[in-house]
C-alpha cells in the first residue's frame, strides 16, 4: 500500500540502498504505519491525523513514510544478530546486507525530529513488523552505547496512536492483557526514545455492536487528545 501522496516523494517502505541523510535544516517527521487493515485501518487514519497536525504546526516540514505491513523488514535472524558483533571487514554478504538495513532503519529515525507510530494490537501484543523493526533499531554501536548503558536516538519525541478491541484497564476482566505498550516503553528506552500514546477502541464486531456508543466516544477522546499534541509543542 503506497503512503499519503504528501509522502511518496520520501518513500523509503522497502528494504534496499541506504537512503541519504536528509541535509535540510526544516523540520522532518518519520511516519510508520504498521496496520494489516488497510483503508478500515482506525490507527492508519488516527496516525495521518497526527501527521497532518503536524504539518500545519511545521510549515515547511517535510515527512518519510514507511509502511511496515506492506514491506515488512526481516524478523531478526542468525546474520542480523551476528553483524553486530562481527568486525565489518570480516562482514559476509549476509552479514553486510543485514547491518545495511539495520543502519538505514537507524537512519531514518535519526534523521527524524519526531516518529509517529501507528500501533494496532493484535493478539494481545504489537504487530510482528513492528516488533522486527524495533529489533533492527537496538543496535549496539549506532543507537545504543556499546556496553548499552545509553540510548543515542535521544532529543525526538515518538506519538505511539493504538487501537484495541476493548479495554484493558485496571477493573475490566482483560486488565493486564496489552503487552504492547509496555514493551514498546521499555524497548524504546534502550535507545534514549520514550513515547507518547494515544489510545482508542477498535472498530465494533457485529457481536458487540452494544459496544458502539462506547467506541465512538473512545474515537472522539482520540481525536480531542490528537488535536491537541502539537499545540502543546508550540506552546
Amino acid at each position: 500500500m503506497a503512503g499519503p501522496a504528501w509522502a511518496r516523494v520520501f518513500s523509503a517502505a522497502a528494504p534496499g540502498p541506504t537512503v541519504p541523510v536528509m541535509t535540510t535544516t526544516a523540520p522532518h517527521l518519520l511516519h510508520v504505519d504498521s496496520s494489516i487493515q488497510g483503508d478500515r485501518s482506525v490507527t492508519r487514519a488516527l496516525s495521518r491525523r497526527v501527521v497532518d497536525g503536524w504539518l500545519a504546526a511545521n510549515p515547511g516540514g517535510s515527512v518519510n513514510y514507511r509502511d511496515l505491513a506492506a514491506s515488512p523488514p526481516p524478523h531478526l535472524g542468525a546474520d542480523a544478530w551476528d553483524a553486530r558483533f562481527v568486525p565489518a571487514d570480516q562482514h559476509s554478504d549476509a552479514h553486510a546486507e543485514a547491518f545495511a538495513l539495520s543502519r538505514e532503519l537507524i537512519g531514518e529515525v535519526e534523521a527524524a525530529d519526531a516518529i509517529v507510530l501507528g500501533l494496532p494490537l493484535y493478539n494481545f501484543g504489537p504487530p510482528t513488523s513492528v516488533k522486527a523493526w524495533v529489533d533492527h533499531l537496538v543496535f549496539p554501536g549506532l543507537s545504543v552505547k556499546d556496553d548499552m548503558s545509553e540510548g543515542l536516538l535521544t532529543g525526538r519525541r515518538v506519538i505511539a496512536v493504538v487501537a484495541r478491541g476493548g479495554s484493558y484497564a485496571e477493573g475490566t476482566p482483560r486488565h493486564g492483557w496489552d503487552h504492547a505498550e509496555q514493551w514498546l516503553t521499555h524497548i524504546l528506552s534502550m535507545v534514549g526514545l520514550t513515547p507518547e500514546f494515544v489510545a482508542t477502541v477498535a472498530e465494533v464486531r457485529p457481536a458487540l455492536a452494544h459496544l458502539q456508543p462506547q467506541a465512538e466516544a473512545s474515537r472522539a477522546a482520540a481525536h480531542s487528545a490528537i488535536d491537541k499534541i502539537w499545540a502543546r509543542a508550540a506552546a
